[in-house]
């Protein structure tokens, strides 16, 4: 055991006087030392329903042979720091998380880790301190809100209060029901209710064989996930006495797994980002070209919202993550996950109870995954959209450049009114380098669908979007406008082109004038040059690599 480095000889009298006086007692001290890692907070839904599964992994880390600790995180709640400066941390909070893991595990010797988190940031970050440190580990997500309840319609936040705003500026919608809307969307604890990045993120983690079978869709709040934090407290022990570790389950087969199961969700563009960022701590290189070959050979059979209608309480009681894997079977590699099952075992021994949350393959939405990676004179290093979510008639889409230099400017052009039906909404200088902190653009994307514009005005930016997103939205636009991308010398009324199907993303003017333009273009000044977020800026790599810090 690792923990024996601050526990056994003589030198170490020091150590375990310190260990007594937290209340070890001295018939634990031979027990492995097993670390909840818990980002309990009062501050997100997600989150405030911890403290109860705390006591659930503890339970069973007890119950398992083991003696626990637990140590809290940070956490941002992506919907509360949305479309303001608060989202300029939000994709940097992933590092601190993964390097405050990393910390506390490698200074006090942990044997093993819980990994208690729900949220968009967090999981990843979790993630990528498990493959990093790759001292056995398992995570537990804390599960999905249910849905909340107006006049008999089920809510969700994104479609019911961030597409709200578009709805009433447009008069669709009055004060009472706006009001209305806001106490009702979110009934309680638990991530936002559809295939959000969250929940992409947890259906992720499950896929990849790190969490237990339907831990990623059981809800918050239930006797389901108590039971499930309760055998993952037990099971971390049996992972630490048989020395299995992250390494051993994330390797390249199960992140093709992971990536499968999420192309079948049609689930967060950001997903795009942490994976890749999480293989590179698991020592996995996942090339960004990878998620669109995997997507063309993985049918979308699950219509979630915010592009699709079902919910993720849907989801669970139609079979979860093991009924998506066994319509997959035949295309997934055969990988041992972290409950001791192999992947097509678990596959195989699923039940679904509804072919409409989790159609068949032969009458999957779409023929091709959720994502898709287009490259183009615009584009040269890819860029990102959930084609699943996007009209048939917009998958091919023409249209003038509106370009704004931030978010806020692109928000205050489509409340004003300068945006129209036919306009390409360019926000840059949004990138990892140049937010900095690549923030999501949830508030202009909900605006516009709000307003009824999904099909008729395109949004790009070298920024990224919120799982909540739907419509013609392509992010993650690399190279940057800091780094001198050609989304750098976009001007209003240049044509843009794009092309979904053919993976294609251009900008319509000859080679010869963009080189003159970009010989013509200065890099700004930072837009932030004290504290964290300009130790990131300078550190941080492009979105293809999957904003790894280096």
């Amino acid at each position: 055991m690792r923990s024996k480095k601050i526990k056994q000889g003589l030198e170490r009298v020091p150590h375990r006087a310190l260990l007594y006086a937290t209340g070890v007692p001295k018939s634990e001290m031979k027990k492995p030392f097993i670390g909840i890692a818990t980002s309990f907070t009062d501050l997100i839904p997600g989150h405030i329903g911890m403290k109860d599964l705390e006591r659930f992994i503890e339970k069973g880390v007890h119950a398992g042979g083991g003696y626990s600790f637990f140590f809290g995180v940070p956490g941002v709640c992506d919907g509360i720091a949305m479309g303001h400066s608060g989202m300029h941390y939000s994709l940097p909070s992933r590092e601190l998380i993964a390097d405050m893991v990393e910390t506390v595990a490698e200074a006090h010797q942990l044997d093993g880790l819980v990994l208690l988190t729900n949220c968009d940031k967090i999981t990843p970050g979790m993630l990528m301190a498990a493959g990093r440190l790759n001292i056995p580990s398992i995570v537990v997500t804390a599960g999905p809100m249910i849905s909340g309840r107006l006049n008999g319609k089920r809510l969700s936040l994104v479609n019911d209060t961030f597409e709200a705003i578009g709805k009433y500026k447009k008069g669709l919608i009055k004060d009472d029901e706006l009001d209305a809307l806001e106490m009702c969307a979110c009934p309680g604890a638990g991530s936002c209710q559809g295939m959000y990045t969250a929940n992409t993120m947890a259906c992720v983690t499950e896929a990849l064989g790190m969490s237990l079978p339907y831990c990623a869709t059981a809800l918050a709040v239930s006797s389901e996930k108590r039971r499930i934090a309760y055998e993952s407290g037990k099971r971390i022990v049996d992972l630490v006495k048989a020395n299995i570790t992250p390494g051993k389950i994330m390797n390249r087969k199960a992140f093709e797994n992971a990536i499968r199961v999420d192309m079948a969700l049609g689930g967060s563009t950001n997903t795009v980002l942490h994976i890749p960022a999480i293989a590179h701590d698991a020592g996995v290189e996942l090339p960004l070209d990878l998620f669109d070959e995997l997507s063309k050979s993985s049918p979308h059979i699950a219509d979630m919202l915010p592009g699709g209608e079902h919910y993720l309480e849907d989801l669970h009681f139609a079979g979860g993550i093991p009924g998506i894997m066994h319509r997959l079977k035949d295309r997934l590699n055969n990988c041992m996950t972290l409950s001791g099952r192999k992947t097509l075992d678990i596959a195989g021994k699923a039940e679904i109870t509804n072919d409409e949350v989790i159609r068949p393959l032969k009458r999957a939405h779409h023929r091709e995954g959720g994502i898709a990676v287009l490259r183009g004179n615009l584009a040269p290093d890819g860029a990102v959209v959930k084609q699943s979510a996007v009209s048939p008639k917009m998958m091919r889409f023409e249209g003038i450049a509106k370009v704004y230099n931030s978010e806020e400017a692109g928000m205050k052009a489509i409340l004003k009114g300068k945006v129209k039906p036919g306009d390409v909404v360019v926000i840059r200088y949004e990138g990892p380098k140049g937010g900095p902190g690549m923030r999501e653009m949830l508030s202009p994307t909900a605006t516009i669908a709000g307003m009824g514009w999904s099909d008729s005005v395109a949004l790009i930016t070298d920024g990224r979007f919120s799982g909540g997103t739907r419509g013609p939205c392509l992010g993650h636009i690399s190279p940057e406008a800091m780094e001198g991308g050609p989304i750098a010398i976009i001007r209003d009324g240049d044509r843009i082109k794009i092309d979904i199907p053919k993976r294609k993303l251009d900008i319509l003017i000859s080679d010869t004038e963009i080189k003159r333009r970009l010989a013509g273009w200065k890099r700004p000044k930072p837009k932030i040059t004290r504290g964290y977020l300009s130790r990131y800026a300078q550190m941080v790599t492009s979105a293809g690599t999957g904003a790894v810090m280096k």
